[in-house]
């Protein structure tokens, strides 16, 4: 018997071995198809071992996709809550909504799966539900069960998390985000103790034992649709203020959770704070993302460590006083807002970190924006007979994505659970937007794209799925049209460039299927066709790429003929067009026409019509609160041209904003039908066909010749009235001032936006046309030179190093307007006391006189300031004469 054991413990250790040492597969085995296009807000997803996908859209809707069909069916469509309305009042676009879904561990016997989700009406709380579905239909609505509800505040935003996975004990883990606001504390962590700030003070649920928000809970589902508290929480069942269900806490925004099949270990991507800068004197460390590994319960840290439990100061927001760093062996809660114990676990380090800079430890997952999304581990025992099983090369590695930055990684842990290292997964594949990430029973990886705008119907959100193929593969395609939109006759070019086909020798045919409104229209058997479109519909070019072996591949394009979208722009007038000069203003207009509706300048668009927004995005931040803010403009102005209809219409006869005329009024009408996702269209189609009983006896009178259009648009307004505020548009031309807010980091940028949504027709429906102006902080980074001579560069291209006598730097069309001083950040290394020559900056050209110059003798100071007359926009030509120097960056500014 102790040799069968030993032996095999040796076959294991070699296979393992094997495994390990195994070459890298080629990178042209593994293909991308796509699945599902122009999908909405996607969030989260589970694959069924027929093929088919399940997925949730965050505006409500649970949607699958099946393979065989190539279509998608809404399964259900559930009441969500996507609003923040503050203490003040004001409306903005929230995080919130359709969260999660996944199906228990005996799906094929019980068929039951859970939601998690923001139920829409005033009780501010996420909520996890049960369901039974048939794998294809319906869902059965009235076999609910409310499992468990996560009391939040909807004031503020952010972070819902919703990831869930079940272990192989059958134990459901839930993600729940901190449910802060964090963008006042300067990227910095959120512990603003004073009264009436709580939204902004993470300390009432991260690190509250008593709460369950920042967390992720681990429970136990019953037959019943209650749960039991699995042995081996973070705290055990009757200890005085806490709750049985935490797992794990210190987290701030736990994404798309993933459980080791072979070591039960738990793994996650953590959403970080978003400051750029470390003040270690007052605040604490900058921003880091992380993905965490649990292989028991723990605390992670939040808000009182980030990363590798960096500590925060504990900063009193009333006195600006920083008080002492916080212990990561014996952290403390003393917030007034804590309603848990006091003393908490001690702090469990992130597993990987990595900040907006390029990371010295994990290079890989390079700098910018981040946004960290956990994905699966993978192991071949995972599927059985799978088809296109990814190469044992990737066995028991762990493959990472980012949301914002679009690479996957993959980790390697060993045994014991240590980092190992971290390589790049298909270089080539750029992701928008992925969202969540997992292996299906074919052996494929999936991947969810949410897109690359926040809250919008992106055109590139997509359900992609990556097949390793040994043999013949499948061809690469794409295909693009160069007009997506327009007014009929309507002629759009087709094109598959960038198709592709790996396998040496195959020929490809290509088909474009053409679909109207779903219905076939045509078959066009080219590779880059010219279409002319005459009657108004929406068009799908479906193109398919077949190889010489029948392997095929599509992607397809969609086309909306019949309304041609807005065209929008941002003139600036007065003022400095690219950089924001602190404190001064720009003077702007916007203009807008439409080729059905009209322009600004005709009068026949109203200008309350036309959203115009401003916001400050301090560096570093995402666009997530920005974005939020512009949505709840765009609204305002959209009922502002409901309002317009309603003047013109009989609608005042009857009904009146806050009382009840003959009919009911409208404010009682949108809180009647508050969440109710499909009142838009029911209400729309009564406007136009006219009824009676809902309100009493009185019968409101058909209007036939209203549009569709302009009948939602008026439902879109009353429902609205449910809530007390929109945001203002600014006027469409004026004067704006850029002054960055108090106690904003001052390297950011105001982002100007005007937007127009046109009123559509009974074809087409509206369409929206935008321009965004980003005034950025008045800084050149030295990596932005389009030329150069004698100019060598670091490795991440954030440092020009002069080589020669002579060496220059070429920026295009810079704007100096309103500037009157250059600062160079600037070092001469080693001669840094001895350093001695000149630097001359010319404007056009290398040819005749510099607009400034700077001389050095006996030393060099890290700063090189230069003055220069006032001047608007042009080339830059930066020449080096004398000690060579590494230069940085460039800043300009209005004072001296």
């Amino acid at each position: 018997m102790r040799k069968q054991i030993l032996l095999s413990g040796l076959i294991t250790a070699a296979l393992f071995f094997n495994a390990s040492a195994q070459q890298k597969p080629d990178d042209n085995r593994f293909t991308k198809v796509v699945l599902a296009q122009r999908i909405e807000e996607p969030m989260q997803f589970q694959i069924l071992k027929d093929g088919k996908v399940l997925y949730a859209e965050r505006k409500g809707k649970l949607k699958l996709y099946d393979p065989v069909t190539q279509k998608i069916s809404v399964i259900h469509e559930f009441a969500v809550s996507t609003k923040y309305v503050s203490q003040t009042g004001e409306v903005s676009e929230a995080e919130d909504g359709l969260q999660g879904v996944v199906l228990d561990p005996d799906f094929y016997k019980n068929h039951l799966i859970y939601i998690y989700y923001a139920p829409a009406g005033n009780e501010s709380v996420n909520r996890l539900e049960r369901y039974t579905w048939d794998g294809k239909g319906p869902l059965n609505v009235a076999s609910k069960k409310k499992v468990l509800d996560v009391v939040v505040q909807r004031f503020e935003c952010c972070h819902v998390g919703g990831g869930m996975v079940f272990d192989k004990d059958k134990n459901l883990y839930l993600s729940t985000g901190d449910n802060t606001f964090s963008r006042a504390s300067d990227g910095f962590s959120p512990l603003d103790e004073r009264p009436g700030m709580f939204t902004q003070d993470s300390q009432k649920g991260s690190s509250n034992t008593n709460d369950l928000r920042g967390k992720i809970l681990r429970i136990h589902p019953e037959a019943n649709g209650t749960y039991t508290i699995p042995k081996g929480n973070l705290f055990k069942p009757g200890t005085p203020l806490t709750r049985p269900e935490i797992y794990t806490m210190g987290n701030r925004n736990p994404w798309r959770l993933t459980i080791d099949s072979k070591t039960g270990w738990l793994y996650w991507g953590e959403v970080g704070p978003d400051g750029s800068q470390d003040d270690f004197e007052h605040r604490g460390p900058q921003s880091y993302d992380e993905f965490n590994q649990a292989k028991k319960a723990g605390n992670y840290g939040w808000p009182y460590f980030v990363g590798n439990s960096f500590p925060y100061h504990h900063y009193n927001f009333a006195t600006k006083e920083s008080g002492p760093l916080f212990d990561p062996e014996h952290p403390v809660n003393t917030s007034p807002n804590n309603t848990g114990l006091k003393d908490l676990p001690p702090t469990i380090p992130a597993f990987i970190w990595y900040s907006k800079q390029q990371s010295t430890k994990f290079p890989l997952l390079e700098s910018g924006g981040n946004s960290a999304v956990g994905g699966p581990i993978f192991h071949a025992s995972d599927f059985n007979n799978a088809p296109r099983l990814f190469p044992s090369y990737y066995e028991g590695k762990w493959f990472i994505t980012d949301w914002v930055r679009g690479w996957i990684n993959v980790v390697t842990i060993d045994d014991n659970g240590n980092y190992v290292n971290m390589e790049r997964f298909l270089p080539g594949q750029k992701l928008r937007g992925p969202i969540d990430m997992k292996f299906g029973p074919n052996g494929d990886l999936y991947v969810l794209e949410y897109g690359n705008g926040y809250f919008k119907d992106n055109p590139e959100a997509e359900l992609i799925r990556i097949e390793y193929n040994g043999g013949n593969r499948k061809p690469q395609v794409q295909a693009t049209a160069n007009k997506i939109a327009g007014a009929v006759p309507l002629t759009v070019n087709l094109s598959s460039a960038g198709t592709k086909d790996d396998d040496e020798g195959d020929k490809l045919t290509y088909s474009w299927k053409i679909t109207k409104n779903g219905a076939p229209f045509k078959t066009i058997a080219q590779a880059n066709p010219s279409l002319a479109f005459t009657t108004p519909g929406v068009y799908k070019a479906l193109l398919t790429v077949t190889d010489t072996k029948g392997a095929s591949n599509s992607k397809a394009v969609e086309i909306k003929a019949g309304n041609e979208p807005p065209l929008v722009t941002i003139n600036v007038i007065k003022g400095n067009s690219t950089y924001f000069v602190r404190g001064q203003s720009i003077t702007y207009n916007v203009n807008v026409v439409d080729k059905e509706d009209g322009s600004l300048a005709n009068k026949r668009i109203s200008p309350a019509r036309v959203a115009v927004s401003a916001n400050y995005l301090s560096e570093g931040y995402n666009m997530t609160a920005i974005a939020s803010k512009q949505g709840s403009v765009d609204a305002g102005t959209q009922y502002a041209g409901a309002m317009a209809l309603i003047a013109k219409s009989d609608c005042k006869s009857c009904h009146s904003i806050t009382e009840k005329v003959l009919g009911p009024a409208f404010t009682q009408v949108g809180i009647k039908y508050k969440g109710d996702p499909g009142a838009p269209d029911r209400l729309a189609k009564k406007i136009i066909s006219g009824g009676q009983g809902v309100w009493g006896d009185a019968q409101m009178p058909a209007h036939p010749t209203l549009a569709d259009a302009d009948a939602k648009a008026i439902v879109k307004y009353i429902l609205s009235l449910a809530y007390p505020h929109v945001a203002k548009s600014l006027p469409v031309a004026g004067t704006y001032t850029t002054s960055v807010p108090q106690g904003e980091n001052t390297d950011g940028s105001f982002i100007l936006r005007a937007a127009y949504t046109d009123r559509g027709n009974k074809n087409i429906g509206s369409q929206t046309g935008e321009q965004v102006l980003v005034l950025r902080a008045p800084v050149l980074p030295v990596s932005t030179a389009v030329e150069t001579h004698d100019i060598a560069f670091n490795r991440d291209s954030t440092v020009a190093i002069v080589k020669a006598e002579g060496a220059w730097l070429k920026f295009n069309k810079v704007d100096l307007t309103g500037f009157i001083q250059m600062e160079l950040i600037a070092s001469a290394g080693r001669d840094n006391t001895t350093a001695k020559g000149n630097i001359e900056v010319y404007a056009g050209s290398l040819q005749g006189k510099p607009i400034s110059a700077f001389s050095y003798y006996g030393g060099l100071k890290k700063n090189i300031k230069i003055g220069f007359a006032n001047r608007g926009v042009s080339d830059l030509y930066f020449v080096f004469k004398g000690t060579p120097l590494s230069i940085r960056e460039i800043k300009f500014s209005n004072s001296e």
